[in-house]
């Protein structure tokens, strides 16, 4: 009799909580899907955080964070976020723009301090503008980790930076336009880099990370795992985390800054990304604290190049959740892919980082992060 009637007093328990908090089920099919794509293809570890209503409803983490010592990974862990730290830095000269420090039309040769201009149109100024859309007709094919690439006093093969089209008639995603943003927003703040972001976003907004390594909390690393698909192997990739105290050492104000990679250098955890995209999904606010005016978000989030998307470090894309348009950005680097889009209208947004899974791709996103988006939006947002 009294295990028949503390059996019904379970069952009557976890019907109250269900009813209670009609998300847990919802939770636990998001769960149960995640599981599966991650049973179906190669995942190291999965962090994810869902905005509905404005606000966060939902973070959870899923594999792990190391696969050497199989240690769990949590929400609280940090990664780096690869290309969507663009729009820290579009972010931060939008700021700067707004004090009138700098124009978006300024030319950038008289902005960085030395020429930058496609030797194939050298009339045609290259602007600050042209930079944040990836319409400079600049190109990567000399790499991008110092600005000795572009600097013709530095590469005798600098003329190979630029493409054969006109700026601003071309389309071309570039992290060297980034690390040039960087710089340009260390010579017009007066201030280093990181240390920029750190004290005009990541503080005001109260969020944990940096683009300095050596200013964080390591022990939260999530470590990064590149996937060969031939040999079917995961393959560490420590590189993403060097040190960067000997080159701090021997820092030049308003040259050195690609150490910090503007293009892709951001380390964060998935909350506090979600928190950050709900900034710009506000049009620059958050809990009361503008970062940027709306004119400056609505200008970043504006599309320049049609068939891409693109604005200012921020994209716009129907085929990440079919039937929806999604506004935020992608990265992938040492074997990391991460998505952070939101529905500036519907006021939702969603945040997914591996640190390590499968390659393949469909409809321009990778497939593990946009299957888990999609899960993400039909579990606990859809509904």
């Amino acid at each position: 009799m009294n295990k028949v009637l503390f059996r019904s007093g379970l069952l009557v328990g976890l019907i109250t909580f269900l009813f209670l908090h009609p998300a847990y089920s919802q939770a636990d099919q998001a769960e149960a899907a995640i599981r599966k794509i991650m049973e179906e293809a190669p995942v190291t570890g999965l962090s994810v955080a869902v905005v509905k209503n404005n606000r966060i409803v939902y973070t959870q983490a899923f594999g792990v964070k190391d696969r050497e010592t199989n240690t769990p990974l949590t929400t609280d862990c940090l990664f780096r976020i690869a290309s969507i730290s663009k729009s820290f830095s579009a972010t931060s000269i939008m700021q700067l723009v707004e004090k009138k420090k700098l124009s978006l039309d300024d030319d950038v040769s008289d902005l960085m301090g030395f020429k930058i201009r496609n030797p194939k149109f050298p009339e045609t100024v290259i602007t600050l503008r042209l930079l944040l859309s990836h319409l400079s007709s600049i190109n990567d094919s000399q790499g991008y980790f110092t600005l000795d690439a572009i600097n013709p006093e530095k590469n005798k093969d600098w003329a190979k930076c630029y493409n054969n089209y006109e700026p601003g008639k071309g389309y071309q995603y570039c992290n060297l336009n980034f690390n040039m943003v960087g710089t340009i927003i260390e010579k017009y703040s007066g201030e280093r880099f990181d240390q920029y972001v750190k004290h005009h976003i990541l503080d005001p907004l109260g969020l944990y990370g940096g683009y300095c390594v050596d200013s964080l909390d390591k022990s939260r690393f999530a470590s990064l795992y590149e996937y060969n698909g031939d040999s079917m192997r995961f393959f560490p990739s420590p590189n993403a985390y060097n040190p960067r105290s000997a080159e701090i050492a021997a820092y030049t104000m308003g040259y050195s800054t690609p150490i910090f990679s503007p293009t892709g250098g951001m380390k964060i955890s998935a909350p506090d990304l979600a928190r950050y995209m709900m900034m710009h999904m506000n049009l620059g606010k958050y809990k009361g604290k503008r970062i940027i005016s709306k004119k400056s978000a609505r200008a970043m989030q504006t599309p320049y190049s049609e068939k891409e998307g693109y604005g200012f470090a921020i994209m716009n894309s129907t085929k990440l959740i079919p039937g929806k348009h999604m506004t935020g950005h992608t990265g992938s680097a040492y074997g990391l892919y991460s998505a952070m889009f939101f529905n500036p209208n519907e006021k939702f947004g969603i945040v997914v980082i591996s640190n390590g899974c499968d390659i393949k791709y469909s409809e321009g996103f990778n497939t593990v992060i946009r299957k888990v988006v999609n899960v993400l939006y039909e579990s606990l947002i859809a509904k």
